[in-house]
């Protein structure tokens, strides 16, 4: 049985309490061969089985004593509430797509939906053919499986759209257009839901690109950020000078990472595993460079280029960082990572989370003294993420 625990995220690998999970739905069922590659799917899951996996996640957690919580249930009980309801009809129609004829028809239907009804349209969005309202131009002009609100598939991997920075939540700014509305349905649970009231957003959807799984919690006010595909140079610097203002954090460690999209966020190369230990993707981890950046008044000072494991360990003022480096071969190497393997989620120091088809990165993490809680993700992964992409960790305890 869980209790609810204080919201706050300090570090990476303090035990885990409360955690933010998007339950797939008829969103992935929207995914055909035509659409995948822009809604940014490498595959078309089964659903049944991405869901029945899914569950199993949430249960391996919930085994650890962690509180899950649900962002669809979050998000039908946050539309319950008048001036969510507005908010959310407003951002959803602004799309310069529609036209003002089919702009208003929306308007009306989505505002005469229950909450349920409508955070489920907002998630699995109309297809044209599923209106019954009057044709427009723009509806005539496009064909009937065409959607009017896009779907929202990757709204399962709910570390980009928010991170917690100590006590507040960072909602994100997506860079992919697919992706783009996530955020704004993040940003109204966290301003309007009763369970966030003393826990206002330091960042919005509207600002710099930042996506949170750029973003690790190295330690107490020590966060590393990812600057590539998906967070920019922009992005870094603007969230840098939020939380050096708020005084969430005292240094932030900018990672440059290759702007491909095996290589998306760096929490698709590296996650801590232990206070002092990360797990890295070999191909890359010799060679990743990072700048320490600090505030110097109303100024950040950027460091000289460091090697990213000598710069996060002088940032967190230990003598070394440990790497685990999963010690195979190049192609080994580059499979497990497309599939995730660096992507873990640690429950508490040395014990994560890890999908169970990366056979040989888990059996070094193992060797390393870490315990693996190995979950499917044969399906899951089809969106390219793994549990910590899943997973928004809300609480943990002070290391």
């Amino acid at each position: 049985m869980t209790t609810s625990s204080p919201l706050g995220v300090h570090s990476e690998v303090g035990r885990l309490r409360t955690v933010l999970l998007h339950r797939p739905g008829n969103e992935l069922r929207r995914l055909t061969p035509r659409n995948n590659d822009a809604l940014l799917f490498d595959g078309i899951p089964w659903v049944d089985r991405a869901q029945d996996e899914h569950d199993a996640f949430a249960e391996a957690l919930r085994s650890r004593g962690v509180e899950v919580l649900l962002l669809a249930e979050l998000l039908a009980q946050t539309l319950a509430l008048p001036d969510a309801r507005e908010q959310a009809v407003a951002l959803t129609t602004t799309d310069l797509r529609l036209g003002d004829q089919l702009r208003g028809w929306l308007r009306h239907y989505l505002t005469d939906l229950g909450p349920e009804q409508l955070a489920e349209v907002l998630v699995a969005g109309l297809r044209n053919d599923e209106r019954d309202g009057p044709r427009t131009l723009v509806t005539a002009l496009m064909a009937e499986d065409d959607f009017v609100i896009d779907p929202l598939p990757n709204l399962l991997f709910t570390r980009d759209s928010s991170v917690w920075i100590g006590d507040r939540p960072a909602v994100t700014s997506l860079a992919m257009p697919a992706r783009q509305r996530e955020t704004q349905l993040t940003e109204l649970i966290y301003s309007f839901h009763p369970r966030f009231a003393d826990a206002s957003p330091i960042y919005g959807w509207d600002q710099e690109h930042v996506e949170g799984g750029d973003v690790l919690a190295l330690a107490e006010g020590v966060l590393a950020i990812g600057v590539g595909e998906r967070t920019t140079p922009a992005g870094v610097e603007r969230l840098a000078r939020t939380v050096f203002s708020l005084d969430l954090a005292h240094t932030v460690v900018a990672v440059p990472i290759d702007q491909e999209r095996a290589t998306m966020h760096l929490d698709t190369i590296a996650t801590m595993v232990d206070v002092d230990a990360m797990v890295m993707y070999p191909n890359v981890a010799h060679r990743l460079s990072a700048r320490i950046v600090r505030a110097d008044g109303d100024d950040l000072v950027v460091g000289e280029p460091l090697h990213f494991l000598d710069a996060a360990a002088q940032a967190m003022g230990i003598s070394e960082l440990r790497l685990i480096d999963t010690g195979l071969d190049p192609v080994t190497a580059e499979r497990e990572q497309w599939d995730d393997g660096n992507n873990t989620l640690a429950l508490a120091p040395t014990v994560a989370v890890a999908y169970e088809r990366n056979t040989e990165t888990n059996a070094r993490l193992e060797a390393a003294g870490i315990e693996v809680l190995a979950i499917s993700g044969s399906e899951l992964g089809s969106g390219r993420g793994g549990p910590r992409c899943m997973s928004c960790p809300i609480a943990r305890d002070p290391l």
